[in-house]
């Protein structure tokens, strides 16, 4: 069995593969940027040690950086986890090559299947279902509009490297090809740091349904369940099940060869995921394979009693899977991510410091969670911070428990999604509760037939941020001098809300409300757009100018319109990056626009970045 294992990331699943190496006995070696010196992954492992950077291409994406770290430390494995590193065929070679185990399956397969055009070829030869796409990655824009025009639309523009959702845009009219497809391959470059895309036709209205996979060295490949995936916003997922609801078995005994047989002609060893849409009329095609553990890994693990992450370390120390038959679900699982996003305002990242967070607890609730009351999130990575996973007998009794948690979860300081998952767990689109056949075990028609299972990828922005009041997924904000209390009135507790000073002897206040983002307005396609924080007065400078100031923290990427140019109000003119994630800035007022920041500047709220002169 390996002894030691380096941890090369960071956060909440940093913290899951430190306690699956606690489980087994092996010593846990965990890294950390500078701002995650004293973060809960930290002071879990058995020991630390400092990568010297703030960013990610400084530090968790520093292959050299991890295996000086790997050597110093005798580590003899190295995790990646997910994202990062985890996917990346170069960094598993390296740590090959370096006589260390890669805790995943081995750099060629991880070449294969990343590259998701020989991951398509090898799906079609041993019959996975496929919708059309071209042959490899399309040259240009223009390339990728003729296909568009051959083939019909909507169109999915996908980065053949990497996953995850990254470098991922849908092309609904040809106007708009030429432009998604530069984005994706902006996004896919920054991310992956390769920026080929190839396209296939979408289906319109999809589900996403996946299987998990767990192979060893000595033949067996075990497929351990579906999972419903659909509810994402931007291509990134909020909610996810399992078992998958509502598929017939015709469907369901699909999913389950086709992954099977897809993992086993490509050597596949270790923990991956074999991911599918299923349209509305039924038709299913196979849409990537990704080499890693997943985040959703948790609802998996409470339907089958498997630990995934023991099982990738069995695997990665030579030994076989501890069960070599697919095992029957039992109950349902539902997993909330819990991001720093703000769903009143197009999900934008809110980066910052986490005051307090209470995590839910009791029966059949289960949290992976990398931060605690005090924790910083920054803005240099993705915006999850913690997962709330649940369990129950059937689905209804799951989604009552995921209603419960949610409501238990306290996060302030910083906007989280937790209004979100409040709203859909409440959704009957979602929750299908007006159908009779409601549970995991429905043989309803393989899309969602007549369940009244609704849900689909694009659902979020095209039809329940559109049916919503904003308001309703808005953190309450703070007032100022406002305090709540408490008072018990003939042997009731009641609560109370005062002026501040004004309070009750003996009774503690506390204060009403939570963080408001600083940023304004909200986008529901691909990108979201932001306007820029208005000043302070509202009316702009003594000159008439009105300043373009950042309403969030990350990155001005590129300036949409160039120095000097006419722009009217409403108008796209820059991209800000945070946590991972593009945001378009718009304009407040029509007239001339300047550049007073550089493309790569690293911004904060308030900071103005241009001015509108009028």
């Amino acid at each position: 069995m390996i002894r030691s294992v380096l941890v090369a990331n960071r956060g909440e699943i940093a913290v899951r593969v430190v306690r699956a190496c606690a489980d087994l006995g092996i010593r846990s070696i965990a890294v950390y940027a500078d701002g995650d010196a004293d973060a809960p992954h930290v002071r879990l492992a058995d020991e630390a040690w400092g990568l010297d950077g703030r960013t990610a291409a400084e530090t968790y994406l520093s292959v050299e950086k991890l295996l000086d770290v790997a050597r110093r430390s005798g580590a003899e494995a190295i995790h990646p986890g997910y994202g990062f590193l985890s996917e990346s065929a170069a960094a598993a070679r390296a740590v090959e090559e370096a006589g260390l185990v890669w805790v995943g399956p081995t750099s060629a397969t991880i070449e294969l299947l990343g590259d998701k055009i020989a991951a398509r070829d090898l799906a079609r030869k041993v019959g996975a279902p496929l919708v059309p796409g071209s042959d490899g990655p399309v040259p240009d824009a223009a390339a990728a509009l003729a296909f568009a025009e051959e083939h019909g639309l909507p169109l999915a523009i996908k980065a053949a490297h990497g996953g995850g959702g990254r470098g991922m845009r849908v092309a609904r009219t040809l106007e708009e090809v030429p432009e998604l497809f530069e984005a994706a391959r902006r996004e896919a470059e920054a991310a992956f740091g390769r920026g080929e895309c190839f396209v296939e036709r979408f289906l319109e209205r999809p589900r996403h349904v996946e299987a998990q996979v767990i192979a060893d060295d000595h033949g067996h490949v075990v497929v351990a369940g579906t999972r419903d995936c659909s509810l994402q916003r931007r291509n990134q997922k909020l909610v996810e099940e399992a078992p998958a609801p509502f598929l017939d078995d015709v469907v369901r005994a699909r999913v389950h060869e086709s992954a099977r047989a897809l993992c086993a002609a490509a050597g596949y060893r270790s923990a991956g995921t074999v991911e599918f849409l299923l349209g509305t009329d039924g038709t299913l095609s196979f849409l990537e394979v990704n080499t890693r553990l997943q985040v959703e890994h948790p609802v998996t693990e409470e339907t089958t009693g498997l630990d995934l992450v023991v099982e990738q370390l069995r695997v990665a120390s030579g030994l076989p899977l501890s069960v070599t038959e697919d095992p029957a679900p039992r109950g349902h699982a539902i997993e909330l991510r819990l991001n720093a996003e703000d769903p009143a305002r197009g999900f934008l990242p809110g980066p910052g410091r986490i005051d307090r967070f209470v995590a839910p607890a009791g029966p059949g609730v289960r949290v992976d969670a990398g931060v605690d009351s005090g924790s910083l999130i920054p803005g240099e990575f993705d915006s999850l911070f913690a997962k709330v996973v649940v369990w129950g007998p059937t689905r209804q009794a799951a989604l009552a428990r995921a209603r419960r948690a949610a409501a238990e979860t306290v996060v302030e300081g910083v906007p989280t999604v937790l209004p979100f998952h409040r709203a859909v767990l409440a959704d009957p689109a979602f929750t299908a509760a007006d159908s009779g056949a409601a549970d995991a075990g429905s043989t309803a028609a393989g899309a969602a037939g007549g369940s009244g299972f609704a849900v689909h990828t694009q659902w979020i922005e095209t039809e329940f941020l559109a049916s919503i009041d904003p308001q309703t997924l808005a953190a309450p904000v703070a007032e100022p001098g406002v305090v709540e209390t408490w008072v018990e009135i003939d042997g009731q507790r009641h609560r109370v809300r005062t002026p501040g000073g004004v309070g009750f002897a003996g009774f503690g206040p506390t204060a009403v409300g939570g963080p408001s983002s600083a940023a304004t307005g909200a986008g529901t396609g691909g990108t979201p757009t932001v306007e820029g924080t208005p000043p302070p007065s509202g009316s702009g400078t003594d000159d008439g100018r009105v300043p373009l100031l950042a309403a969030m923290p990350g990155t001005l990427v590129r300036w949409l319109v160039p120095d000097g140019a006419t722009v009217a109000d409403g108008q796209p003119v820059a991209l800000v990056e945070a946590m991972k994630m593009e945001t378009q800035l718009v304009t407040e007022a029509a007239g001339t626009l300047e550049h007073t920041a550089a493309e790569g500047t690293q911004i904060t709220p308030g900071d103005p970045i241009g001015h509108i002169a009028r």
